[in-house]
């Protein structure tokens, strides 16, 4: 059973909203869209190495919270509701200096008012790189654009 708010959501749905952002900026790429599960790939190039020729830790996190967030954004009703970060942590368990890192989030939980993600990305030969855990607040939409009064 598909956990997605529209059953009619395929991967081609992700790839507007990521025009103009850090992950366009990043070359992050949504690869497959489960019943349960989202994947995303990004390049371990010039723009996520770190000065040793590693994939940089804040390029994961961005991975890690890129694909959990997106994950979020579709499991509620977008027209009453948005997701924002509340806590990301990540564990760097293996290096990647070159080809693809992948991302896969699966829902820890999915409440009324947070969500909880498990990302887990992997290099090109498939073994494990980073492991992050995801918490979303599920809030009110509102247009964050427009600065609020105080």
């Amino acid at each position: 059973m598909s956990i997605w708010f529209d059953k009619g959501l395929t991967i081609e749905n992700f790839h507007q909203p990521n025009q103009g952002t850090l992950s366009e900026h990043l070359g992050i790429e949504w690869t497959e869209l489960g019943d349960n599960f989202l994947k995303a790939k990004m390049p371990v190039d010039h723009r996520t190495r770190q000065p040793y020729g590693l994939l940089h830790g804040g390029a994961s996190c961005v991975l890690a919270e890129t694909i959990g967030s997106f994950a979020s954004a579709m499991v509620i009703d977008p027209a009453r509701f948005q997701c924002v970060g509340l806590e990301i942590n990540a564990n760097h368990v293996h290096s990647a200096t070159d080809g693809y890192v992948t991302g896969v989030a699966t829902p820890l939980h999915l409440g009324k008012a947070t969500h909880v993600w498990d990302i887990k990305i992997y290099n090109d030969n498939g073994k494990m790189v980073c492991v992050s855990r995801l918490t979303l607040a599920i809030i009110e939409k509102r247009d964050f654009k427009t600065p609020r009064s105080l």
